[in-house]
């Protein structure tokens, strides 16, 4: 069975829960009604061998309702399907956790959780993966400003030089070709 003969029976089974099918570069896409998203991967799973995710990623529409995308990328063990789930979620909205149906789903979505703010219900320890705790911004989220925002703790979130520039693994600028760029052809004093 391929992904093509997937998405025809999961119209099949969530017809009106469907809101659009897309095919990009052999690439196959569904986007689906929040409130059946859970029940939609399970099927993926259960019925039709998606027994790998992935990876769970989220988009920052900016301006326009709902705000955020919720995309899950499922495959099958022996690589022989791919399949592409999305989902929209509003600010005010939580979307159901997979890890129940996916453990490793548990880090990707608190990745989402402390980047966008996008909350999981029923995820069983969602709290910041990459910010402290009780920091009060969401970094990845488009009305994010690029120079950072101020912190009151001291070299954790500085808006500062990046500590890397001018480093052993940055590319040098100028030089005649890629080689003189490499920072490993920098002499080491």
């Amino acid at each position: 069975m391929s992904a093509v003969q997937d998405i025809y029976r999961l119209r099949g089974w969530f017809a009106e829960k469907i809101l659009g099918v897309n095919e990009f570069r052999g690439e196959h896409s569904v986007t689906v009604a929040l409130d059946s998203i859970a029940v939609f991967l399970s099927r993926c799973h259960r019925d039709l061998g998606y027994d790998l995710l992935l990876d769970v990623s989220s988009v920052d529409h900016f301006g326009d309702h709902p705000r955020f995308e919720v995309v899950y990328e499922l495959a099958t063990v022996d690589d022989s399907k791919h399949l592409r789930v999305k989902v929209a979620v509003a600010e005010d909205e939580e979307i159901a956790s997979v890890v129940g149906i996916w453990p490793g789903a548990d880090w990707h979505e608190r990745e989402v959780w402390d980047m966008m703010g996008i909350r999981f219900s029923g995820h069983p320890n969602l709290k910041r993966i990459l910010m402290w705790e009780g920091y009060p911004f969401f970094p990845l989220r488009k009305d994010f400003p690029l120079a950072g925002r101020p912190s009151e703790m001291p070299d954790v979130a500085f808006t500062g030089v990046a500590p890397l520039e001018g480093g052993p693994f940055v590319t040098c600028a100028g030089g005649e070709d890629t080689v003189d760029r490499e920072p490993r052809a920098r002499s080491v004093d």
